[in-house]
C-alpha cells in the first residue's frame, strides 16, 4: 500500500489546487468582478437616492403637494415633519395585505425603520460592506413593497421588486464589495472576522 504525501505526484489535489483547475466558464473574470461591482454600487445610490428625495424632498418622487405643485424642501419633506410612507401606504396600496399596511400608515416607527433601512442598504451596497446584512434587510424591504400592491401591474407573480431582491442576495453570495469597495478591508477587521453576518 502506497501512502501518498503532499508533495507526492499522484496526491489527490488540494482545494486550492482544484480551484485553479476549474474551467474558464466557472471563473469570475475581471469583466464579471467590475459588472457586478456597477450593479452593486448602482443598487445602493438607488437606495441611498431614496432615502435623500425622502429626507429632503427633492422633487423626483416627494415633494409634490396634492394639486402637483412641487414644492422642494417644503413640509413633505422628512426633516420638516413629513412622512415618507404615509402616502403609499395609505394610497398606493391594494391587494390581500392592503389593510395590514393602511394600517401602519403615519406611525413614526414605521418611517424611521423605512429611512433607516435605506440609509443602511445604500451605504452598504455602495461601500461593499456589511453586504449580507444589508442584503437580508434589502429582501424584507423588496419583498414588503412587493406584498403591499398585489397582483403587480405588469406582470401577474414577478416585477422589479422581486427581482431586486434576488439580485441584492446573489451580490452578496459572491461578495461584490471587494471589487470597487471596501470589501475585503471591511472584511479582515477582527469583528467581521468573528460574525461572518457582518460581513
Amino acid at each position: 500500500m502506497t501512502v501518498l504525501h503532499p508533495h507526492h505526484p499522484h496526491a489527490a489535489p488540494t482545494e486550492k489546487h482544484q480551484a485553479d483547475n476549474r474551467t474558464s466558464g466557472e471563473r469570475v473574470t475581471p469583466v464579471a468582478r467590475r459588472a457586478l461591482a456597477l450593479l452593486r454600487i448602482g443598487f445602493g445610490l438607488t437606495f441611498l437616492w431614496a432615502f435623500f428625495d425622502k429626507l429632503l424632498a427633492l422633487g423626483f418622487h416627494t415633494g409634490y403637494d396634492q394639486s402637483g405643485v412641487l414644492d422642494r424642501f417644503g413640509e413633505a419633506a422628512w426633516i420638516n415633519g413629513g412622512s415618507p410612507t404615509s402616502g403609499f401606504l395609505a394610497f398606493g396600496t391594494d391587494g390581500p395585505f392592503a389593510d395590514f399596511y393602511q394600517s401602519m400608515a403615519g406611525s413614526a416607527w414605521v418611517d424611521w425603520l423605512f429611512m433607516l433601512g435605506l440609509l443602511g442598504i445604500g451605504t452598504a451596497f455602495t461601500l461593499g460592506i456589511a453586504m449580507r446584512a444589508a442584503a437580508a434587510s434589502g429582501v424584507v424591504l423588496y419583498l414588503m413593497m412587493w406584498s403591499a400592491a398585489l397582483p403587480p401591474e405588469t406582470n401577474p407573480a414577478i416585477d422589479d421588486h422581486v427581482l431586486g431582491a434576488i439580485s441584492l442576495v446573489a451580490l452578496a453570495a459572491v461578495g461584490a464589495g471587494s471589487t470597487w469597495g471596501l470589501g475585503r478591508a471591511w472584511g479582515r477587521m477582527p469583528v467581521v472576522r468573528r460574525y461572518t453576518a457582518l460581513r
